[in-house]
Parts: structure tokens; sequence; C-alpha cells
């Protein structure tokens, strides 16, 4: 009879990956895994509850906030504060980083970064959205408040990252450093069970995901990638196929499983770009490596980008390796003038 791993069983039985933690790390997992599972049923019954739509402010970023934006924020932060495995807490919705002050969490060595609800433009539609996170060891000294050096860390030094989806199901996905593993929410049983193990890109890719509403806005080398996509060549299995919907989360797990290109670049109406490389970028770029697929801002690699602000946007490029560098080579090859 086959044997269903739990996501609890799963982080126990690999706890030989990062023997370092000595538990921390497994239990700070299990907090995300906890606080995730507290979302997905809210948004289950977002409609029947009357949490759908905006609550009438802005996020640090001058966007609308959704009611399920503030209310996955507060269920994360309340979550992860009632444990005592962080010391600290940045998240997307939020002008500036949280510290824990008291001395239970002035000892934890873990800080988590996180985009409580990614997509929350789709909500209001039932469109899948998801959680971003990204976990990090502190830099200060154990024993004393978090700093907001703590937060500014390559996402290279990323000791864990992972995002949850929620749509017709609901899937945990993360990494520590030795592959990425999903796991399926089973609601009947209240457990996530393994059902995507070592998750790699398909060595070749035929769908691209960026928002062509933006083409005209895009650098010369963007709209040329594009057009050479859209090109009928049999060698090359093109042309590409478009997919996407306005969740990150979603357009990733997608291009993942199947093959495929995310684009987010800068534009004249973003000239940074979009995405948050603290929120957004720096955790999916340690999936898209350690799935064996390649992440960049046009010109290097995002997990060296050294962070100057909380907030911090830039162009992102994520999927298959080979799609990633031809990406790379369109841009390099079309520098504006």
């Amino acid at each position: 009879m086959e044997r269903h791993i739990t996501l609890g069983e799963f982080i126990i039985e690999n706890q030989k990956d990062f023997p370092y933690a000595k538990g921390d790390l497994s239990a700070l997992l299990s907090s995300i895994k906890l606080a995730g599972k507290m979302v997905n049923k809210s948004i289950n019954k977002a409609g029947l509850a009357q949490i759908l739509g905006k609550v009438g402010k802005e996020n640090i970023q001058g966007e609308s906030q959704a009611k399920m934006d503030v209310m996955a924020n507060d269920v994360f932060i309340s979550t992860l504060r009632n444990r005592g495995e962080i010391c600290g807490l940045a998240s997307e919705e939020l002008e500036d980083y949280v510290a824990f002050e008291d001395d239970i969490h002035k000892e934890a060595k873990y800080i988590v970064l996180m985009d409580p609800l990614d997509g929350s433009s789709n909500i209001d539609v039932d469109i899948t959205i998801g959680t971003i996170f990204s976990i990090y060891h502190r830099i200060s000294p154990i024993g004393t408040r978090v700093t907001k050096e703590d937060f500014l860390q390559p996402g290279k030094n990323q000791v864990a990252a992972g995002y949850l989806i929620y749509g017709t199901s609901t899937i945990l996905v993360y990494t520590t450093g030795n592959g990425v593993n999903g796991f399926t929410f089973d609601p009947g049983i209240g457990s996530f069970f393994l059902s995507h193990p070592n998750m790699k890109f398909p060595k070749e890719g035929s769908i691209y995901s960026v928002n062509e509403g933006n083409y005209i806005h895009f650098p010369k080398g963007i709209k040329k990638l594009i057009k050479w996509m859209q090109e009928l060549d049999k060698d090359s299995n093109r042309p590409y196929t478009a997919r996407y919907t306005g969740s990150l989360v979603a357009d990733f797990h997608r291009n993942m499983l199947m093959g495929g290109l995310y684009l987010y670049p800068q534009g004249s109406t973003a000239p940074k770009g979009k995405l948050r490389l603290l929120y957004e970028c720096n955790p999916m770029a340690f999936l898209t490596e350690q799935a064996g697929g390649k992440a960049s801002d046009g010109k290097g690699r995002i997990l060296d980008i050294i962070p100057k602000e909380l907030h911090e946007r830039v162009p992102f490029i994520c999927g298959n390796s080979e799609m990633v560098v031809n990406a790379e080579k369109f841009i390099r090859e079309n520098k504006e003038d």
C-alpha cells in the first residue's frame, strides 16, 4: 500500500538537510503551514463572509488594498508572533518591518519576508491567488532587537522560500536549498500531503507569461522577444502559447510544471519594474534555481542583487534556463538608444 507523506512528516524526515537549525526552522515552516490553512479557510468562504472587495486604503506602494490582503497579512503576523521562531518580519502590505520585542523572540534566529496575498486583484473574480514567503538567518546579534539590515540581504542568503497557491486545490511549495517539493491540502483530513516531489522545470518550454497590455511601454528588447516567441518556427516549437493571469504564484506554478517563461520587465510606466525584490522576486528566484531554472533582472542573477530598501522593485524574468538566457540575449542586443 502506497504511503502518503504529510508535510509535517516530510519536514521531520528531512531535518538532516538543515542540521544547524536544531528544529526551529522546521517549527517555522509548520507555523507558515498553519497560517496558510487559516487563510485558505477564509478565502473559501470569502463571499459568504463579505470580505471581498477593497478596504478603501492603499498600501505602501500606493496600491488599493483588498480586504483579503489585510486579512491575510494579519493572520500571518499573528500566527508567526504567537510562536517563537522569528525575531521580526517584513510584509509587502506594511511600510516598515515589524520587530518582536519580547525576550523569547529576540533570541530567535530567523526573519520572514512575505507577500501575504499575491494576485489579490483577482480575488473578486475567483481566480487563483497565493502567498509568497522567504526566510533568512538574522545578521544582528542574537538577543538584540532585529534591525533593517537583517531584511536587506541578497536573495542568495535565503535559507528557505516558498508559496501557497489557493486554487482548485491548495498547494504549499517550498525549498530549503535541497530541491523543491509540493504538498496538496486535503481539507477532509486537514493535512498537506506530498504530491509533487522534486519539482523541476521541464528541459524545454513553450509558454510565455507577460502582461501584453503593457507592450507599448516595454523596452525594445522585450518587444522583439515577444514578437519572436509569436513567430511560426516548427524547429523551435514556436509560436509559444501565451498564458497570463495577473497572479505571479499562479503563472509561476504553471510554468514550473509545464515549462515556460515569466516576464515582468521594466517599462515607461514602471521604470524599475513592478515586482518587489524582497517579497516576490527573491523567493521565486530561489525556487526557480532549485528547480533547475534561471531567474534574472535581464542583465544578471536576481539572487546576487543587494537590496537598498524594503520595497525595492526590479525587472523580473524567470523560467526554463534556455528561455531566460534567450531573453537576456534579446535585451543585450537591443539596448535603447
